[in-house]
């Protein structure tokens, strides 16, 4: 950010920008740091040189009074959208806080409005998202156990595709050599199991012959990693018997 610039330099930039629009424009009237009055349509816009938590608290506390509600800073040196700006645009969207950048160049002020401050529909969102839903679900539904911790950073994780992959190598493990028909036979998932041995992403498997895999000694050694995992899977196929060889 510029650090260099001070809130109170953000004040004349914002305050002609809404003058430009016919508004009545003040500073520090009631603990808001400008107000910006048409008719009977109030603004507030709070500066600060950075966006914090603080701010968005403060900056929703000015909804209860005024129509609109925006947050004004100093545009961030090299600014780029990408998916930490987009996430904090997201945020100010869904409290339906507008956000202004100022920058100061070659002399001249110029003011950015970055968002406007609109009612949010939760459920429009939610319907725009609605297939990002259904893979968090398909996700979900594929784990069979859950072997996670919530806020773990830097460890390997346990996805359902890692345990559709890690029941395959149990499987030939169990009964040596399969094919996928016989994998899927057994349980193993019916629309993952022949790309998951074809991709082969942990280096498990390999093809002996024309539609039949074997585990790999790497396969072997990982799926000590994953023992509660495994012995699940291992009780799953107690009962069931492979009838006609691979």
């Amino acid at each position: 950010m510029n650090k260099e610039i001070k809130e109170e330099d953000l004040y004349a930039p914002i305050k002609d920008y809404f003058e430009g629009f016919g508004y009545k424009v003040n500073g520090e009237v009631k603990n808001c740091d400008v107000t910006a009055l048409k008719e009977d349509q109030l603004i507030v816009v709070e500066l600060k040189k950075n966006l914090t938590v603080a701010l968005l608290s403060q900056a929703v506390d000015r909804q209860r009074t005024a129509d609109l509600v925006y947050i004004a800073i100093p545009k961030p040196i090299k600014f780029k959208l990408n998916a930490k700006w987009k996430d904090t645009l997201h945020l100010l969207k869904r409290l339906e806080l507008g956000l202004i950048f100022v920058s100061f160049k070659k002399g001249l002020n110029i003011v950015e409005v970055v968002q406007y401050p609109l009612p949010f529909d939760r459920n429009k969102s939610m319907q725009i998202n609605k297939k990002k839903r259904n893979l968090l679900i398909k996700e979900i539904e594929g784990r069979k156990r859950d072997l996670n911790k919530g806020g773990s950073r830097g460890k390997k994780l346990v996805t359902a595709y890692r345990e559709a992959a890690i029941f395959i190598a149990c499987c030939l493990k169990e009964y040596g050599a399969l094919s996928p028909k016989k994998l899927r036979e057994l349980g193993c998932d019916e629309k993952k199991t022949n790309s998951i041995l074809y991709e082969n992403h942990y280096g498990w498997f390999q093809r002996i012959e024309k539609g039949i895999y074997s585990l790999t000694e790497e396969g072997k050694r990982d799926l000590q990693e994953y023992g509660e995992l495994t012995e699940y899977y291992r009780s799953q196929l107690v009962s069931k018997e492979i009838e006609g060889g691979c």
